[in-house]
């Protein structure tokens, strides 16, 4: 009868007794929610081995077998591997809580790195959708009581799904009020110099007027990377814009329109038509 072939050695227990005294692999994969691949495994490696087995050789798993891989479970649980674990299970208990207290130094170590990286990942989603991780106070403090907070909302509500707005809000994460001042002390130097050149009736095409161009797209760089094409547009966006072409001609009237001129003046000199100028 299959019951007596498959009943645990010693020789004498019946099948009832085998069920009583040993559990299969697969009993013990199903209640302990593993796998019979894991098991046969662990087996292998000598981490837990089941301790009887049925005269046709299938592996039975005592109650102490039972409680070893709970304990197996737990500990990778907590992300030790096999080999701590085993040394947990094996060596003298003294050695326990030294070893279970590396391990929790080990996980401290780790939340901390995953707190850091929940902050930035909420800074993260927080410029997506914000632009600039200042308050309006701090907007206006750094660039000028006329800064309308508004005008970022709008720029997300009108470049929000672009590739330049991601680059943009990756930057605008890592930065607090000193970073942005620096960016709007570079601004604002440069449209100086802007103003300057348009005073002294620099043309366009002149080297002062190219290296204006220059300095211009690495001024704006701080907020994404901007090609000649990219900045033909962005002067046209200045001239067309009613805001910007305020800004602009409120340093200047006309510098809005002398912008744009050089901008498009030094793209001919590099092979980029204006006329046909797209975003990139």
């Amino acid at each position: 009868m299959r019951e007596m072939r498959d009943s645990p050695v010693p020789a004498g227990l019946g099948g009832a007794a085998a069920s009583a005294d040993g559990l299969t692999v697969g009993r013990v994969a199903d209640s302990l929610g593993l796998t019979v691949r894991t098991l046969h495994h662990w087996d292998a490696v000598g981490l837990a081995c089941p301790s009887l087995r049925t005269r046709g050789g299938y592996r039975l798993y005592t109650a102490p077998d039972v409680e070893r891989l709970q304990r197996i479970i737990v500990y990778r649980e907590l992300g030790l591997g096999l080999t701590g674990i085993r040394a947990l299970l094996d060596d003298s208990h003294a050695a326990a809580p030294a070893e279970l207290r590396r391990h929790r130094e080990r996980i401290r170590e780790r939340i901390a790195r995953l707190e850091q990286l929940d902050t930035g990942l909420e800074r993260m989603i927080s410029a997506h959708e914000r632009g600039i991780l200042l308050t309006s106070e701090q907007q206006r403090a750094v660039f000028g009581p006329d800064w309308d907070p508004a005008w970022v909302e709008g720029a997300r509500m009108r470049w929000g799904t672009t590739a330049q707005w991601a680059q943009y809000a990756e930057r605008s994460a890592e930065r607090g009020p000193e970073e942005w001042q620096t960016i709007a002390d570079a601004m604002a130097e440069f449209e100086g110099a802007l103003a300057d050149a348009f005073d002294h009736g620099v043309a366009p095409g002149e080297p002062a007027a190219d290296r204006l161009v220059d300095r211009h797209r690495e001024v704006f760089s701080a907020y994404f990377p901007l090609s000649r094409s990219m900045q033909v547009c962005l002067a046209r966006m200045y001239r067309a814009d009613p805001a910007f072409a305020a800004h602009y001609d409120g340093i200047r009237p006309g510098l809005a329109d002398w912008f744009r001129a050089i901008v498009d003046e030094s793209a001919r000199a590099h092979g980029v038509d204006p006329d046909t100028a797209v975003w990139e």
